[in-house]
């Protein structure tokens, strides 16, 4: 593995927070934030690796606080190491609050993408046009 350094490795986006992705606290319902997370740690895998990407594996998701009805949450997705086939993307989710970002994740994860081909069998992620050869043998 390695680390991943490009203009690529990165995706983010604002949503907000509506009465439908709510608990019955009236905030965002865990299902729900998993759902947006897995979003984002696809697209930024398939900007990345430029290719078709499924996933492999969720874990260390964290909810360290609410998201109220409302919020404005900040959806930031990285890609922290890339394999042969296998990307690891950490996506934290923001929330804001009326008065401004809180700065801290009150969501966060790990995802394991996979690039793949048609059939779904796993195949080497294409090199970046910005990596060196010997980067490319590393990858």
């Amino acid at each position: 593995m390695q680390a991943i350094k490009t203009d690529q490795a990165e995706a983010r986006f604002l949503e907000v927070v509506l009465p439908e992705q709510a608990n019955h606290y009236s905030t965002l319902y865990g299902a729900n934030a998993l759902q947006i997370m897995g979003k984002a740690a696809f697209v930024c895998a398939t900007r990345h690796a430029r290719c078709a990407v499924v996933m492999a594996k969720a874990d260390s998701i964290e909810f360290t606080k609410p998201i109220r009805i409302g919020a404005i949450i900040d959806i930031r997705a990285s890609i922290a190491f890339q394999g042969r086939s296998s990307m690891t993307v950490i996506v934290e989710v923001v929330a804001d609050s009326p008065a401004g970002p809180s700065g801290a994740p009150s969501i966060s994860g790990r995802f394991m993408m996979v690039a793949v081909d048609s059939d779904g069998v796993p195949i080497p992620i294409p090199p970046h046009e910005d990596q060196s050869p010997a980067e490319d043998a590393v990858s």
